[in-house]
């Protein structure tokens, strides 16, 4: 059951993650900070959503490692990670910036992805 918990946490991480990340240009488009605000306040911005991001993210390495009793190596979980985050920011973009659209080389790229968690679990 401790994977079902790790992946969760992953991906509330990322959730987290990509907001603090690409977030305050949304809040840009939004009109709730400007190209005007010092990058220092939206630093300090992003900064405080990854405080949320890492309340996931180290749990779900510490429980998932199977350094600690955990069902998955080192590497593992960071493609575990990587796949989630692809997932994760594919769905923010699509959803937050109409703008951007999916294309068939994004769809080779996920297959690619779904390959490397297979390999990585050889």
């Amino acid at each position: 059951m401790s994977w079902l918990w790790t992946v969760g946490l992953l991906v509330v991480s990322n959730i987290f993650m990509t907001f603090a990340w690409y977030g305050h240009l949304k809040m840009q488009e939004l009109k709730w900070i400007s190209n005007t605000t010092p990058l220092i306040i939206v630093i300090l911005i992003s900064w405080g959503i990854a405080l949320l991001e890492y309340c996931a993210q180290v749990p779900a390495n510490r429980m998932g490692f199977a350094g600690n009793g955990g069902p998955f190596s080192l590497m593992q979980l960071k493609v575990i990670q990587e796949a989630i985050t692809l997932v994760v920011f594919t769905v923010f973009t699509v959803v937050f910036f109409k703008g951007e659209s999916l294309h068939w080389n994004h769809f080779a790229a996920f297959v690619c992805l779904i390959l490397a968690v297979y390999f990585v679990f050889k």
